[in-house]
C-alpha cells in the first residue's frame, strides 16, 4: 500500500492512501484538474474528460499508414494468429478502426456496443457519431501478446483520387484522439511504392505533440535492392524532415514485418536487428506505462491551464452590452497578440499553446458571454497538483515498480527468438562457437603465440605492459581495451598467460567486425585450463 503526505495543513490531518499509481492519479484528476477542465469548457475545445477505463487499461499501440503498408499484416505477425475481421489485401481493406483486445472468446464487438462498455477506455469516441461507430469495432481472442497490450489497426490512408472521398467523420481528429491515449504510434511506409500522400500529410500533422511516441517502421524492404534500400531510406527521412518539424529525427526501423521467405535476402542480419530493437522497444510498454499515463496527465494539465488564461483572457476583452460580435471578430482574428500577451505575464513556453489556426475556428461557433472570468483558486489547485503531488506520484512509480516483477510482452513474434539457435547473433560475434566441442579461439592461436612470445614472457606470461602495447594497434579506444582485458584476465593477477592473450585478441576481432562485447565471458569462451577456475 502507499500513500504520501502534501505540505499543506489538510493533508497532514487526513493523508491520501492510494492502493496504486493508477489510483492516486485517478484521484488527482478527479479532485484537482477535472474542475478546471469543466468551468473553462477544456472538453469542447480539446479532449473529453478522461474516465476511470483511461487510468486502467493495458498500454495500446497504435498503427497508421497508407493502404496497402502492411498494418494488418504486422498484428498477424506479431500474434501470430488471425484476429475476427481482419481482412489483408493490396487495395484499401481494413476500412474500419479495429481494438484488437484480449478476451477469453473470440469475437467481435461493434462500436455503439463498445462505447457504452465502462470497463473499456473508449465511451468518448461516441461524440464522432455513427458515421464512426458504424466504422469502429473490438476484435477479442485469447492470445498471449494481448495479455500485455492492445492493438489499434486504423483504415488505410488514402492517396489520389480515393483521398478526396469523405469518410463522413474527421478521420484525423479521431486519430488525434487516440494518438493522446496510447503508449505508442507506429507509422508504416512500404519501402516499395514511398508516397507520401496529402491525407497522410494532414494525419501526421495532427499528431503533433505525440512525437515522443511515434515510431516509424519501413516495412517490405526485403523487396528492393540495397543500394535502392538506402535511396528510399534517404527519401523517407527528407520527407519526414518537412511533415513532422522537430530537430530530433524519429527512430525508423527497416524490415519486414510478416512470415513469408525473404524476396532478397542480401540484409537479412539488417532486418533481425531491426526486428529485435522495434520489440524491445515495444515490450518495454508495460513496464512503462504508468510513467507514460503520468506524463500524458502533465501535458493535458499544462494545456489545460494555458486554455483557462485564454478563455479567462477572451472574458475580460468583451464589452458587456453592445458591439459583442464586432469584438468576437476582433479578438478571435487578433488571438496570436493575446498568446503573447499570456506567454509573457505568465512566463508560458510558447509550445504549450494550442494551434493557432484550430483554436480560432472553435471559437468561431463559441458564445464568448458564457466563457468564465480567471479563477485563481482553480489555477493554484492545478499548480499546487503538478509542483507537489506529481512530484510525490513519481516516487511512488519507482516504488510500485520496483515490487513488481519485470513486466514484458510475451507470446506471439516475441518468443520466436528468444530460445534456440535464431536468437539474434546467436553463433556471430562473441558467439561464435557456442556450439563446437572445441575451443573456437584455438583455430587461431598459433597465430596469436607467435606474437605472444616477441612480447617477453615470464614464466609463460606477459605484463600488462607488454600486453598493451600489441592491443592498442587495434586502434580501438581505450575504454573498449580496457573491457576486453577484464574480460581476458580470468585468474585476475593482473597479467596474460598464451591462452588469455589468445582470448583477447580473439575478442579484438570480434569487436573489429563489428559486435557487441559480451558483459561476462560466455562459457564456450573460457580457455580450456581455466574452467576448472570459475567452477
Amino acid at each position: 500500500m502507499f500513500s504520501w503526505l502534501g505540505t499543506d495543513d489538510r493533508r497532514r490531518k487526513d493523508p491520501e492512501v492510494f492502493q496504486t499509481v493508477s489510483e492516486g492519479l485517478k484521484k488527482l484528476y478527479k479532485t484537482k484538474l477535472l474542475p478546471l477542465e469543466e468551468y473553462y469548457k477544456f472538453h469542447e475545445f480539446h479532449s473529453p474528460a478522461l474516465e476511470d477505463a483511461d487510468f486502467d487499461n493495458k498500454p495500446m499501440v497504435l498503427l497508421v499508414g497508407q493502404y496497402s503498408t502492411g498494418k494488418t499484416t504486422f498484428i498477424r505477425y506479431l500474434l501470430e494468429q488471425d484476429f475476427p475481421g481482419m481482412r489483408i489485401g493490396p487495395e484499401p481493406t481494413t476500412d474500419s478502426f479495429i481494438a484488437v483486445m484480449q478476451g477469453d472468446v473470440e469475437g467481435v464487438i461493434p462500436g455503439n456496443a463498445l462505447v457504452v462498455d465502462p470497463k473499456k477506455p473508449f465511451r468518448k469516441l461516441n461524440a464522432f457519431g455513427n458515421a464512426f461507430l458504424n466504422r469502429f469495432v473490438c476484435a477479442q481472442l485469447p492470445n498471449a501478446v494481448l495479455e500485455s497490450i492492445s492493438v489499434i489497426d486504423t483504415p488505410g490512408i488514402l492517396s489520389g483520387e480515393k483521398q478526396r472521398i469523405s469518410r463522413g467523420y474527421d478521420f484525423a481528429a479521431v486519430l488525434e484522439w487516440f494518438a493522446e491515449r496510447v503508449d505508442r504510434i507506429i507509422l508504416l511506409f512500404d519501402a516499395h511504392k514511398l508516397d507520401i500522400s496529402d491525407e497522410f500529410s494532414e494525419v501526421i500533422k495532427a499528431l503533433k505533440n505525440h512525437e515522443d511516441k511515434m515510431r516509424v517502421v519501413l516495412n517490405k524492404a526485403d523487396q528492393i535492392e540495397t543500394q535502392q534500400l538506402m535511396r528510399v531510406y534517404g527519401a523517407l527521412m527528407w520527407s519526414l524532415g518537412k511533415i513532422v518539424n522537430t530537430p530530433e529525427v524519429i527512430r525508423v526501423y527497416i524490415g519486414s514485418f510478416w512470415s513469408h521467405p525473404l524476396l532478397i535476402p542480401d540484409n537479412r542480419k539488417l532486418f533481425e536487428a531491426e526486428e529485435q530493437d522495434l520489440f524491445r522497444d515495444i515490450q518495454s510498454l508495460p513496464r512503462n506505462a504508468a510513467l507514460r499515463k503520468l506524463n500524458d496527465l502533465i501535458k493535458r494539465a499544462r494545456l489545460a491551464q494555458v486554455h483557462a488564461y485564454i478563455i479567462s483572457s477572451l472574458k475580460k476583452e468583451m464589452p458587456s452590452v453592445f458591439g459583442k460580435d464586432n469584438k468576437k471578430k476582433e479578438l478571435v482574428n487578433n488571438l496570436g497578440e493575446i498568446y503573447a500577451r499570456i506567454e509573457r505575464e505568465h512566463q508560458i513556453s510558447p509550445g504549450d499553446f494550442p494551434n493557432l489556426r484550430k483554436m480560432q475556428d472553435q471559437l468561431q461557433a463559441q458564445d464568448f458571454s458564457k466563457f468564465q472570468p480567471l479563477k485563481s483558486k482553480l489555477l493554484e489547485t492545478v499548480e499546487d497538483m503538478l509542483a507537489n503531488d506529481i512530484a510525490q506520484l513519481m516516487v511512488l512509480v519507482r516504488q510500485e515498480e520496483s515490487q513488481r516483477p519485470v513486466q514484458m510482452v510475451k507470446g506471439g513474434a516475441f518468443e520466436g527468438t528468444l530460445h534456440g539457435p535464431f536468437g539474434h547473433g546467436y553463433g556471430e560475434g562473441a558467439g561464435e562457437g557456442i556450439d563446437d566441442a572445441e575451443w573456437v579461439v584455438a583455430r587461431d592461436k598459433p597465430m596469436y603465440d607467435e606474437i605472444f612470445y616477441t612480447l617477453s614472457p615470464v614464466d609463460g606470461k606477459i605484463t600488462g605492459a607488454n600486453a598493451k602495447k600489441e592491443m592498442v594497434r587495434s586502434k580501438l579506444p581505450n575504454t573498449v581495451l580496457g573491457k576486453i582485458w577484464k574480460l581476458a584476465d580470468i585468474d585476475k593477477d593482473g597479467m596474460l598467460d598464451d591462452e588469455e592473450f589468445a582470448l583477447a585478441n580473439h575478442l579484438i576481432k570480434v569487436k573489429l567486425e563489428g559486435h557487441e562485447l559480451p558483459n561476462e565471458l560466455p562459457s564456450h569462451l573460457l580457455p580450456p585450463s581455466k574452467r576448472k577456475l570459475t567452477e
